[in-house]
Protein backbone atom coordinates (compact mmCIF):
# COMPACT_ATOMS: atom_id res chain seq x y z
CA UNK A 1 0.00 0.00 0.00
CA UNK A 2 1.41 3.37 -1.04
CA UNK A 3 2.06 5.91 1.70
CA UNK A 4 0.41 9.30 1.55
CA UNK A 5 1.26 12.59 3.22
CA UNK A 6 -0.56 15.89 3.09
CA UNK A 7 2.74 17.80 3.16
CA UNK A 8 1.54 19.97 6.04
CA UNK A 9 -1.51 21.36 4.27
CA UNK A 10 -4.53 22.57 6.18
CA UNK A 11 -7.29 19.90 6.28
CA UNK A 12 -9.73 22.28 4.60
CA UNK A 13 -7.48 22.35 1.52
CA UNK A 14 -7.48 18.60 1.06
CA UNK A 15 -9.39 17.62 -2.05
CA UNK A 16 -11.03 14.40 -3.02
CA UNK A 17 -13.78 12.94 -5.12
CA UNK A 18 -16.40 10.46 -4.02
CA UNK A 19 -18.31 8.67 -6.76
CA UNK A 20 -21.11 6.22 -6.24
CA UNK A 21 -21.67 3.50 -8.83
CA UNK A 22 -24.91 1.52 -9.04
CA UNK A 23 -24.97 -1.65 -11.12
CA UNK A 24 -27.39 -4.51 -11.59
CA UNK A 25 -26.34 -8.11 -11.19
CA UNK A 26 -27.74 -11.06 -13.17
CA UNK A 27 -30.70 -11.40 -10.81
CA UNK A 28 -31.68 -7.79 -11.17
CA UNK A 29 -30.46 -6.72 -7.73
CA UNK A 30 -28.79 -3.35 -7.49
CA UNK A 31 -25.27 -3.20 -5.96
CA UNK A 32 -23.87 0.10 -4.81
CA UNK A 33 -20.16 0.85 -4.66
CA UNK A 34 -18.21 3.88 -3.51
CA UNK A 35 -14.98 5.02 -5.15
CA UNK A 36 -12.73 7.59 -3.43
CA UNK A 37 -9.91 9.29 -5.27
CA UNK A 38 -7.63 12.22 -4.80
CA UNK A 39 -6.34 13.44 -1.41
CA UNK A 40 -9.14 11.74 0.52
CA UNK A 41 -8.09 8.35 -0.78
CA UNK A 42 -4.52 9.01 0.29
CA UNK A 43 -5.62 9.92 3.80
CA UNK A 44 -7.61 6.70 4.12
CA UNK A 45 -4.64 4.65 2.95
CA UNK A 46 -2.38 6.42 5.43
CA UNK A 47 -4.82 5.83 8.31
CA UNK A 48 -5.10 2.17 7.45
CA UNK A 49 -1.32 1.80 7.34
CA UNK A 50 -0.76 3.58 10.71
CA UNK A 51 -3.44 2.48 13.21
CA UNK A 52 -3.67 4.36 16.51
CA UNK A 53 -4.16 2.70 19.93
CA UNK A 54 -6.65 4.34 22.26
CA UNK A 55 -6.14 3.67 25.98
CA UNK A 56 -8.33 4.71 28.90
CA UNK A 57 -6.73 5.54 32.25
CA UNK A 58 -8.25 5.62 35.70
CA UNK A 59 -8.73 8.87 37.57
CA UNK A 60 -5.40 10.39 38.58
CA UNK A 61 -4.78 10.81 42.30
CA UNK A 62 -4.03 14.14 43.94
CA UNK A 63 -1.38 14.20 46.70
CA UNK A 64 -2.76 14.58 50.24
CA UNK A 65 -0.98 15.69 53.38
CA UNK A 66 -1.32 12.38 55.28
CA UNK A 67 0.60 10.26 52.74
CA UNK A 68 4.02 10.63 54.46
CA UNK A 69 2.52 9.09 57.63
CA UNK A 70 1.81 5.90 55.68
CA UNK A 71 5.39 5.83 54.40
CA UNK A 72 6.64 6.16 58.00
CA UNK A 73 4.38 3.30 59.16
CA UNK A 74 5.70 0.94 56.50
CA UNK A 75 9.23 2.06 57.24
CA UNK A 76 8.90 1.27 60.95
CA UNK A 77 7.19 -2.05 60.22
CA UNK A 78 10.31 -3.10 58.34
CA UNK A 79 12.53 -1.71 61.08
CA UNK A 80 11.00 -3.90 63.84
CA UNK A 81 10.81 -7.06 61.74
CA UNK A 82 12.37 -10.26 63.03
CA UNK A 83 15.26 -10.21 60.56
CA UNK A 84 16.27 -6.76 61.77
CA UNK A 85 15.86 -7.86 65.38
CA UNK A 86 18.05 -10.90 64.78
CA UNK A 87 20.71 -8.68 63.19
CA UNK A 88 20.50 -6.39 66.23
CA UNK A 89 21.08 -9.27 68.67
CA UNK A 90 24.01 -10.51 66.59
CA UNK A 91 25.58 -7.04 66.50
CA UNK A 92 25.09 -6.23 70.19
CA UNK A 93 25.54 -9.59 71.92
CA UNK A 94 27.45 -11.86 69.55
CA UNK A 95 30.36 -9.77 68.25
CA UNK A 96 33.87 -10.03 69.63
CA UNK A 97 34.00 -9.20 73.35
CA UNK A 98 34.47 -5.54 74.15
CA UNK A 99 37.44 -4.32 76.14
CA UNK A 100 37.20 -5.32 79.77
CA UNK A 101 39.05 -2.23 80.94
CA UNK A 102 36.33 0.23 81.99
CA UNK A 103 38.70 3.16 81.40
CA UNK A 104 38.53 2.47 77.67
CA UNK A 105 34.75 2.29 77.63
CA UNK A 106 33.02 4.96 75.54
CA UNK A 107 31.15 7.65 77.40
CA UNK A 108 27.37 7.75 77.37
CA UNK A 109 26.15 8.61 73.91
CA UNK A 110 29.52 8.03 72.21
CA UNK A 111 29.71 5.73 69.18
CA UNK A 112 30.85 2.18 69.84
CA UNK A 113 32.27 -0.66 67.81
CA UNK A 114 28.89 -2.31 68.34
CA UNK A 115 27.19 0.36 66.25
CA UNK A 116 27.42 -1.63 63.02
CA UNK A 117 23.64 -1.43 62.79
CA UNK A 118 21.82 1.89 63.10
CA UNK A 119 21.40 2.79 66.77
CA UNK A 120 22.65 -0.58 68.00
CA UNK A 121 25.01 0.69 70.70
CA UNK A 122 22.94 1.18 73.84
CA UNK A 123 25.33 2.25 76.65
CA UNK A 124 23.31 0.24 79.16
CA UNK A 125 23.69 -2.89 77.05
CA UNK A 126 27.43 -2.24 76.64
CA UNK A 127 28.00 -1.81 80.36
CA UNK A 128 26.04 -4.97 81.15
CA UNK A 129 27.93 -6.94 78.52
CA UNK A 130 31.25 -5.69 79.84
CA UNK A 131 30.45 -6.93 83.32
CA UNK A 132 29.38 -10.31 81.91
CA UNK A 133 32.47 -10.67 79.71
CA UNK A 134 34.69 -10.53 82.79
CA UNK A 135 33.05 -13.64 84.25
CA UNK A 136 34.44 -17.11 83.49
CA UNK A 137 30.89 -18.41 82.81
CA UNK A 138 27.23 -17.42 82.95
CA UNK A 139 24.90 -19.07 85.40
CA UNK A 140 21.31 -18.47 86.37
CA UNK A 141 19.20 -15.86 84.61
CA UNK A 142 21.86 -13.35 83.60
CA UNK A 143 21.92 -14.34 79.93
CA UNK A 144 18.14 -14.18 79.60
CA UNK A 145 17.99 -10.85 81.43
CA UNK A 146 20.54 -9.42 79.03
CA UNK A 147 18.52 -10.73 76.08
CA UNK A 148 15.44 -8.97 77.48
CA UNK A 149 17.41 -5.76 77.94
CA UNK A 150 18.71 -5.91 74.37
CA UNK A 151 15.17 -6.52 73.07
CA UNK A 152 13.89 -3.48 74.95
CA UNK A 153 16.73 -1.40 73.51
CA UNK A 154 15.86 -2.61 70.01
CA UNK A 155 12.24 -1.54 70.37
CA UNK A 156 13.23 1.81 71.87
CA UNK A 157 15.47 2.52 68.89
CA UNK A 158 13.26 1.23 66.08
CA UNK A 159 9.54 1.32 66.88
CA UNK A 160 8.88 5.05 66.37
CA UNK A 161 9.83 8.11 64.35
CA UNK A 162 11.35 10.95 66.36
CA UNK A 163 12.46 14.47 65.52
CA UNK A 164 15.96 15.41 66.64
CA UNK A 165 17.34 18.88 65.97
CA UNK A 166 14.60 19.48 63.42
CA UNK A 167 15.44 16.37 61.38
CA UNK A 168 13.36 13.27 60.86
CA UNK A 169 15.12 9.94 60.56
CA UNK A 170 13.30 7.34 58.49
CA UNK A 171 16.34 5.19 57.98
CA UNK A 172 18.90 5.36 55.20
CA UNK A 173 19.10 1.65 54.36
CA UNK A 174 17.69 0.64 51.00
CA UNK A 175 15.78 -2.16 52.69
CA UNK A 176 13.92 0.37 54.85
CA UNK A 177 13.19 3.11 52.32
CA UNK A 178 12.81 2.16 48.68
CA UNK A 179 12.22 5.28 46.63
CA UNK A 180 11.05 3.35 43.57
CA UNK A 181 8.39 1.39 45.45
CA UNK A 182 7.14 4.45 47.31
CA UNK A 183 6.95 6.39 44.05
CA UNK A 184 4.79 3.67 42.50
CA UNK A 185 2.49 3.59 45.50
CA UNK A 186 2.13 7.36 45.65
CA UNK A 187 1.94 7.68 41.84
CA UNK A 188 4.55 10.44 41.86
CA UNK A 189 8.31 10.65 42.12
CA UNK A 190 9.58 10.86 45.72
CA UNK A 191 12.82 10.37 47.58
CA UNK A 192 13.83 10.28 51.23
CA UNK A 193 14.37 14.03 51.40
CA UNK A 194 10.98 14.93 49.93
CA UNK A 195 9.12 12.46 52.16
CA UNK A 196 10.95 13.78 55.21
CA UNK A 197 9.93 17.33 54.34
CA UNK A 198 6.31 16.28 53.74
CA UNK A 199 6.16 14.43 57.06
CA UNK A 200 7.56 17.45 58.89
CA UNK A 201 4.92 19.69 57.34
CA UNK A 202 2.16 17.19 58.21
CA UNK A 203 3.05 17.21 61.91
CA UNK A 204 1.75 20.05 64.09
CA UNK A 205 2.67 21.67 67.39
CA UNK A 206 5.29 24.14 68.46
CA UNK A 207 8.16 22.04 67.07
CA UNK A 208 6.15 20.32 64.32
CA UNK A 209 6.51 17.05 66.20
CA UNK A 210 2.95 15.89 66.94
CA UNK A 211 0.48 13.95 64.84
CA UNK A 212 -2.70 15.98 64.18
CA UNK A 213 -4.83 13.25 65.77
CA UNK A 214 -2.80 13.26 69.00
CA UNK A 215 -2.69 17.05 69.06
CA UNK A 216 -6.50 17.09 68.84
CA UNK A 217 -6.69 14.72 71.83
CA UNK A 218 -4.20 16.66 73.97
CA UNK A 219 -6.02 19.94 73.39
CA UNK A 220 -9.12 18.43 74.98
CA UNK A 221 -7.56 16.65 77.94
CA UNK A 222 -9.30 17.49 81.21
CA UNK A 223 -7.13 18.66 84.09
CA UNK A 224 -4.26 20.12 82.07
CA UNK A 225 -4.12 23.89 82.28
CA UNK A 226 -0.53 24.32 81.23
CA UNK A 227 2.57 22.45 80.17
CA UNK A 228 0.83 20.68 77.33
CA UNK A 229 3.83 21.25 75.12
CA UNK A 230 6.17 19.54 77.59
CA UNK A 231 6.93 15.86 78.03
CA UNK A 232 8.34 14.63 81.31
CA UNK A 233 8.83 11.52 83.38
CA UNK A 234 5.81 9.69 84.85
CA UNK A 235 6.23 11.47 88.21
CA UNK A 236 5.56 14.96 86.87
CA UNK A 237 2.36 16.83 85.94
CA UNK A 238 2.84 16.81 82.19
CA UNK A 239 2.50 14.62 79.12
CA UNK A 240 4.29 11.29 79.49
CA UNK A 241 7.66 11.46 77.77
CA UNK A 242 7.65 10.42 74.09
CA UNK A 243 4.03 9.27 74.10
CA UNK A 244 3.05 12.45 72.23
CA UNK A 245 5.98 13.29 69.96
CA UNK A 246 7.19 9.74 69.32
CA UNK A 247 4.32 7.23 69.63
CA UNK A 248 5.22 3.57 69.30
CA UNK A 249 4.13 2.41 65.86
CA UNK A 250 3.19 -1.07 67.03
CA UNK A 251 -0.27 -2.61 67.24
CA UNK A 252 -1.53 -5.37 69.53
CA UNK A 253 -3.15 -7.23 66.63
CA UNK A 254 0.39 -8.32 65.67
CA UNK A 255 0.59 -10.27 68.93
CA UNK A 256 -2.95 -11.62 68.58
CA UNK A 257 -2.38 -13.24 65.21
CA UNK A 258 0.95 -14.73 66.24
CA UNK A 259 -0.75 -16.16 69.31
CA UNK A 260 -3.47 -17.66 67.10
CA UNK A 261 -0.64 -19.04 64.94
CA UNK A 262 0.57 -21.03 67.98
CA UNK A 263 3.84 -19.18 68.55
CA UNK A 264 3.27 -18.87 72.30
CA UNK A 265 1.87 -22.40 72.58
CA UNK A 266 4.96 -23.77 70.81
CA UNK A 267 7.28 -22.08 73.26
CA UNK A 268 5.17 -23.23 76.21
CA UNK A 269 5.27 -26.84 74.99
CA UNK A 270 9.07 -26.71 74.78
CA UNK A 271 9.26 -25.14 78.24
CA UNK A 272 7.09 -27.92 79.72
CA UNK A 273 9.28 -30.61 78.16
CA UNK A 274 12.35 -28.76 79.43
CA UNK A 275 10.91 -29.16 82.95
CA UNK A 276 10.35 -32.89 82.34
CA UNK A 277 6.56 -32.57 82.21
CA UNK A 278 4.70 -35.07 80.03
CA UNK A 279 1.84 -34.03 77.75
CA UNK A 280 -0.40 -37.06 77.29
CA UNK A 281 0.38 -40.75 76.93
CA UNK A 282 2.27 -40.28 73.66
CA UNK A 283 4.22 -37.07 74.15
CA UNK A 284 5.51 -35.89 70.72
CA UNK A 285 8.33 -34.03 72.49
CA UNK A 286 9.58 -37.06 74.42
CA UNK A 287 12.93 -37.00 72.58
CA UNK A 288 13.54 -33.26 72.88
CA UNK A 289 16.82 -32.89 74.75
CA UNK A 290 18.78 -29.62 74.99
CA UNK A 291 22.34 -30.30 76.02
CA UNK A 292 23.90 -27.99 78.65
CA UNK A 293 26.90 -27.17 76.46
CA UNK A 294 25.04 -24.82 74.12
CA UNK A 295 23.51 -21.42 74.91
CA UNK A 296 19.81 -22.18 74.45
CA UNK A 297 19.85 -24.48 77.47
CA UNK A 298 20.62 -21.59 79.79
CA UNK A 299 18.35 -19.15 77.96
CA UNK A 300 15.30 -21.41 78.30
CA UNK A 301 16.15 -21.84 81.98
CA UNK A 302 16.01 -18.06 82.36
CA UNK A 303 12.81 -17.92 80.30
CA UNK A 304 11.07 -20.35 82.65
CA UNK A 305 12.39 -18.69 85.79
CA UNK A 306 11.12 -15.32 84.56
CA UNK A 307 7.55 -16.57 84.06
CA UNK A 308 6.18 -14.39 86.85
CA UNK A 309 7.37 -11.28 84.97
CA UNK A 310 5.75 -12.21 81.65
CA UNK A 311 2.24 -11.48 80.49
CA UNK A 312 -0.19 -14.32 81.04
CA UNK A 313 -2.52 -15.62 78.32
CA UNK A 314 -5.49 -14.26 80.22
CA UNK A 315 -3.88 -10.83 80.56
CA UNK A 316 -3.38 -10.60 76.81
CA UNK A 317 -6.86 -11.99 76.14
CA UNK A 318 -8.48 -9.23 78.17
CA UNK A 319 -6.57 -6.61 76.21
CA UNK A 320 -7.37 -8.20 72.85
CA UNK A 321 -11.02 -7.89 73.83
CA UNK A 322 -10.57 -4.31 75.04
CA UNK A 323 -8.81 -3.21 71.84
CA UNK A 324 -10.64 -5.17 69.17
CA UNK A 325 -13.42 -7.22 70.77
CA UNK A 326 -11.67 -10.44 69.69
CA UNK A 327 -11.18 -13.36 72.04
CA UNK A 328 -9.09 -16.47 72.39
CA UNK A 329 -10.34 -20.02 72.73
CA UNK A 330 -8.79 -22.23 75.37
CA UNK A 331 -8.74 -23.45 78.93
CA UNK A 332 -6.69 -20.49 80.14
CA UNK A 333 -9.48 -18.06 79.22
CA UNK A 334 -12.48 -20.20 80.15
CA UNK A 335 -13.36 -17.88 83.06
CA UNK A 336 -13.48 -14.64 81.09
CA UNK A 337 -15.48 -11.59 82.21
CA UNK A 338 -14.35 -8.40 80.41
CA UNK A 339 -15.53 -5.03 81.67
CA UNK A 340 -15.30 -3.18 78.33
CA UNK A 341 -15.33 -4.84 74.93
CA UNK A 342 -15.20 -3.47 71.38
CA UNK A 343 -18.10 -5.60 70.17
CA UNK A 344 -18.44 -3.69 66.87
CA UNK A 345 -14.81 -3.77 65.80
CA UNK A 346 -14.88 -7.01 63.79
CA UNK A 347 -17.96 -5.88 61.89
CA UNK A 348 -16.56 -2.39 61.24
CA UNK A 349 -13.08 -3.59 60.24
CA UNK A 350 -14.30 -6.33 57.91
CA UNK A 351 -16.80 -3.91 56.42
CA UNK A 352 -13.90 -1.52 55.77
CA UNK A 353 -11.98 -4.26 53.96
CA UNK A 354 -15.04 -5.17 51.88
CA UNK A 355 -15.69 -1.51 50.99
CA UNK A 356 -12.07 -1.21 49.93
CA UNK A 357 -12.37 -4.21 47.60
CA UNK A 358 -15.53 -2.70 46.10
CA UNK A 359 -13.64 0.54 45.54
CA UNK A 360 -10.84 -1.34 43.76
CA UNK A 361 -13.33 -2.90 41.36
CA UNK A 362 -14.77 0.49 40.47
CA UNK A 363 -11.38 2.19 40.40
CA UNK A 364 -9.97 -0.36 37.97
CA UNK A 365 -12.81 0.39 35.56
CA UNK A 366 -11.40 3.26 33.49
CA UNK A 367 -14.83 4.18 32.17
CA UNK A 368 -16.04 5.46 35.55
CA UNK A 369 -14.89 7.56 38.51
CA UNK A 370 -14.96 5.46 41.68
CA UNK A 371 -16.86 6.95 44.60
CA UNK A 372 -14.79 6.78 47.81
CA UNK A 373 -17.24 8.36 50.27
CA UNK A 374 -18.53 4.98 51.50
CA UNK A 375 -14.91 4.00 52.09
CA UNK A 376 -14.26 7.26 53.93
CA UNK A 377 -17.19 6.62 56.27
CA UNK A 378 -15.91 3.10 56.98
CA UNK A 379 -12.46 4.51 57.80
CA UNK A 380 -13.99 7.01 60.20
CA UNK A 381 -16.00 4.27 61.94
CA UNK A 382 -12.95 2.04 62.53
CA UNK A 383 -10.93 5.06 63.67
CA UNK A 384 -13.50 5.88 66.37
CA UNK A 385 -13.68 2.27 67.61
CA UNK A 386 -9.89 2.01 67.81
CA UNK A 387 -9.76 5.28 69.75
CA UNK A 388 -12.30 3.96 72.26
CA UNK A 389 -10.03 1.01 73.05
CA UNK A 390 -6.86 3.10 73.43
CA UNK A 391 -7.01 3.34 77.23
CA UNK A 392 -5.61 1.77 80.41
CA UNK A 393 -3.05 -0.85 79.25
CA UNK A 394 -2.86 0.53 75.70
CA UNK A 395 0.46 2.30 76.25
CA UNK A 396 2.47 -0.57 77.72
CA UNK A 397 0.87 -3.97 77.08
CA UNK A 398 1.35 -4.01 73.26
CA UNK A 399 5.00 -3.08 73.84
CA UNK A 400 5.49 -5.84 76.42
CA UNK A 401 3.72 -8.44 74.28
CA UNK A 402 5.90 -7.53 71.27
CA UNK A 403 9.05 -7.82 73.37
CA UNK A 404 8.16 -11.27 74.67
CA UNK A 405 7.09 -12.66 71.30
CA UNK A 406 10.23 -11.38 69.57
CA UNK A 407 12.26 -13.32 72.11
CA UNK A 408 10.14 -16.43 71.46
CA UNK A 409 10.68 -16.08 67.71
CA UNK A 410 14.41 -15.71 68.26
CA UNK A 411 14.51 -18.90 70.34
CA UNK A 412 12.47 -20.78 67.73
CA UNK A 413 15.06 -19.79 65.11
CA UNK A 414 18.01 -21.14 67.13
CA UNK A 415 20.00 -24.09 65.70
CA UNK A 416 19.27 -26.18 68.81
CA UNK A 417 15.53 -26.01 68.11
CA UNK A 418 15.91 -26.54 64.37
CA UNK A 419 17.75 -29.81 65.05
CA UNK A 420 14.47 -31.20 66.39
CA UNK A 421 11.69 -29.14 64.77
CA UNK A 422 12.88 -27.29 61.70
CA UNK A 423 10.00 -27.28 59.25
CA UNK A 424 10.27 -28.72 55.78
CA UNK A 425 13.33 -28.06 53.66
CA UNK A 426 11.53 -27.15 50.45
CA UNK A 427 9.11 -24.66 52.01
CA UNK A 428 10.21 -20.99 51.51
CA UNK A 429 9.59 -19.66 55.01
CA UNK A 430 9.59 -15.88 55.28
CA UNK A 431 11.36 -15.97 58.67
CA UNK A 432 13.42 -18.81 60.18
CA UNK A 433 11.19 -19.39 63.23
CA UNK A 434 8.09 -20.22 61.17
CA UNK A 435 9.29 -23.71 60.26
CA UNK A 436 9.65 -24.72 63.91
CA UNK A 437 6.13 -23.55 64.71
CA UNK A 438 4.70 -25.41 61.71
CA UNK A 439 6.47 -28.59 62.80
CA UNK A 440 5.15 -28.25 66.35
CA UNK A 441 1.61 -27.77 65.05
CA UNK A 442 1.90 -31.01 63.10
CA UNK A 443 3.36 -32.88 66.08
CA UNK A 444 0.63 -31.69 68.44
CA UNK A 445 -2.20 -31.98 65.90
CA UNK A 446 -3.15 -28.34 66.36
CA UNK A 447 -3.78 -27.14 62.82
CA UNK A 448 -2.64 -27.80 59.27
CA UNK A 449 -2.61 -24.10 58.33
CA UNK A 450 0.93 -22.79 58.05
CA UNK A 451 2.06 -20.10 60.45
CA UNK A 452 3.04 -18.04 57.39
CA UNK A 453 -0.58 -16.97 56.93
CA UNK A 454 -0.88 -15.96 60.57
CA UNK A 455 2.37 -14.02 60.27
CA UNK A 456 1.03 -12.12 57.26
CA UNK A 457 -2.19 -11.32 59.12
CA UNK A 458 -0.07 -9.93 61.95
CA UNK A 459 2.28 -7.83 59.82
CA UNK A 460 -0.24 -6.44 57.34
CA UNK A 461 -3.05 -6.08 59.87
CA UNK A 462 -0.76 -4.01 62.08
CA UNK A 463 0.12 -1.60 59.27
CA UNK A 464 -3.50 -1.19 58.16
CA UNK A 465 -4.75 -0.46 61.68
CA UNK A 466 -1.89 1.95 62.44
CA UNK A 467 -2.79 3.99 59.36
CA UNK A 468 -6.39 4.16 60.57
CA UNK A 469 -5.62 4.74 64.26
CA UNK A 470 -3.17 7.62 63.84
CA UNK A 471 -4.78 9.27 60.84
CA UNK A 472 -6.88 12.37 61.54
CA UNK A 473 -10.04 10.89 60.01
CA UNK A 474 -12.68 12.35 62.29
CA UNK A 475 -13.14 15.68 60.49
CA UNK A 476 -12.10 14.61 57.00
CA UNK A 477 -14.78 15.21 54.39
CA UNK A 478 -12.65 14.81 51.27
CA UNK A 479 -12.94 11.48 49.51
CA UNK A 480 -9.52 12.04 47.93
CA UNK A 481 -7.87 11.04 51.24
CA UNK A 482 -9.81 7.77 51.31
CA UNK A 483 -9.02 7.15 47.64
CA UNK A 484 -5.30 7.64 48.23
CA UNK A 485 -5.43 5.46 51.36
CA UNK A 486 -6.98 2.56 49.47
CA UNK A 487 -4.54 2.82 46.58
CA UNK A 488 -1.47 3.07 48.81
CA UNK A 489 -2.38 0.12 51.07
CA UNK A 490 -3.72 -2.10 48.29
CA UNK A 491 -0.97 -4.78 48.52
CA UNK A 492 -1.36 -5.07 52.30
CA UNK A 493 -5.17 -5.17 52.21
CA UNK A 494 -5.32 -7.83 49.52
CA UNK A 495 -2.67 -9.95 51.26
CA UNK A 496 -4.55 -9.63 54.55
CA UNK A 497 -7.84 -10.75 52.93
CA UNK A 498 -6.12 -13.71 51.30
CA UNK A 499 -4.42 -14.78 54.54
CA UNK A 500 -7.69 -14.43 56.47
CA UNK A 501 -9.39 -16.68 53.93
CA UNK A 502 -6.61 -19.27 54.26
CA UNK A 503 -6.83 -19.21 58.06
CA UNK A 504 -10.57 -18.97 58.68
CA UNK A 505 -12.18 -20.09 55.41
CA UNK A 506 -14.08 -16.78 55.14
CA UNK A 507 -13.57 -14.59 52.06
CA UNK A 508 -13.98 -10.94 53.08
CA UNK A 509 -14.00 -9.76 49.45
CA UNK A 510 -17.18 -11.48 48.23
CA UNK A 511 -20.58 -9.83 48.20
CA UNK A 512 -22.89 -11.07 50.94
CA UNK A 513 -26.01 -12.68 49.46
CA UNK A 514 -26.85 -14.98 52.34
CA UNK A 515 -27.33 -14.26 56.05
CA UNK A 516 -25.11 -17.23 56.87
CA UNK A 517 -22.22 -15.56 55.05
CA UNK A 518 -22.77 -12.43 57.14
CA UNK A 519 -22.64 -14.50 60.33
CA UNK A 520 -19.29 -16.02 59.34
CA UNK A 521 -17.86 -12.67 58.26
CA UNK A 522 -18.53 -11.09 61.64
CA UNK A 523 -17.85 -14.14 63.80
CA UNK A 524 -14.89 -14.43 66.17
CA UNK A 525 -11.75 -15.52 64.24
CA UNK A 526 -10.86 -17.94 67.05
CA UNK A 527 -14.22 -19.71 66.60
CA UNK A 528 -13.72 -19.99 62.84
CA UNK A 529 -10.23 -21.42 63.36
CA UNK A 530 -11.56 -23.94 65.88
CA UNK A 531 -14.28 -24.96 63.42
CA UNK A 532 -11.65 -25.74 60.81
CA UNK A 533 -9.71 -27.73 63.39
CA UNK A 534 -12.88 -29.73 64.07
CA UNK A 535 -13.01 -30.63 60.38
CA UNK A 536 -9.35 -31.62 60.45
CA UNK A 537 -9.82 -33.80 63.56
CA UNK A 538 -13.31 -35.32 63.81
CA UNK A 539 -12.80 -36.06 67.51
CA UNK A 540 -12.51 -32.36 68.30
CA UNK A 541 -15.76 -30.55 69.29
CA UNK A 542 -17.66 -28.94 66.43
CA UNK A 543 -18.18 -25.35 67.53
CA UNK A 544 -20.58 -24.41 64.73
CA UNK A 545 -23.27 -26.48 66.43
CA UNK A 546 -22.46 -25.15 69.89
CA UNK A 547 -22.26 -28.67 71.36
CA UNK A 548 -19.18 -30.53 72.55
CA UNK A 549 -18.60 -34.18 71.74
CA UNK A 550 -16.18 -36.26 73.79
CA UNK A 551 -12.73 -35.44 72.40
CA UNK A 552 -9.28 -36.66 73.42
CA UNK A 553 -7.97 -35.16 76.65
CA UNK A 554 -5.28 -33.06 74.98
CA UNK A 555 -7.81 -31.64 72.51
CA UNK A 556 -10.25 -30.91 75.32
CA UNK A 557 -7.63 -28.83 77.08
CA UNK A 558 -6.87 -27.00 73.85
CA UNK A 559 -10.50 -26.28 72.96
CA UNK A 560 -12.21 -25.67 76.28
CA UNK A 561 -14.62 -23.08 74.92
CA UNK A 562 -15.48 -20.18 77.25
CA UNK A 563 -19.13 -19.40 77.84
CA UNK A 564 -18.97 -15.90 76.34
CA UNK A 565 -17.81 -17.42 73.02
CA UNK A 566 -20.46 -20.12 73.01
CA UNK A 567 -23.16 -17.52 73.47
CA UNK A 568 -22.21 -16.01 70.09
CA UNK A 569 -22.75 -19.26 68.23
CA UNK A 570 -26.08 -20.02 66.49
CA UNK A 571 -28.35 -22.52 68.17
CA UNK A 572 -29.34 -25.74 66.43
CA UNK A 573 -32.80 -25.47 65.00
Amino acid sequence: MAEYTDNGRDPSEIEGRIKTDAVKDSDGAIETGVRISGDAAGLLRQAAASPRNVRLQRTASQPTEDQPLWVAIRNRAKAVSFNRYNAFIEAVLCQAPVERDDTDAPAYGEPSTLDSVRGYGSPTVRRRRRSLDTRPTIQGMDAYKLLKLATEAFLIVECGVAIKDGDLDLGEDDELFEAGEESRRLERSVDLGSITAELRSYLVGADSSTLPYLDRIVSKLVGFQGGLDQERLPYCQAILAHRLTCPSLIELIWSYWHEEGMLVQTMNAIALRFQNKRRGANDPLANLELDPLRPLNNLIWGFIQDESNRLSVQRRAYEYDHHYGISLVGKAVSDFHPADSRTKFIEAFHNLLYRTIMFYREDDDATMVADAFALLNALREVHIILAEGAHNQFGDLPWKAREEMLIMQWMMARPEIREFIRGRHMVPYQEPWIGAVDDMKRLQGWSDVTATHFHELAVFGEQILLSVRYGDWIEVNDQELARNWARYWRPEIQRYIHAYHAVSGVDLSVEITDTRLAENRYRQPSVLIANRLAVQHPGVPNLSRGKLRAPHQADAELLDIPAHVLRQLPRRR
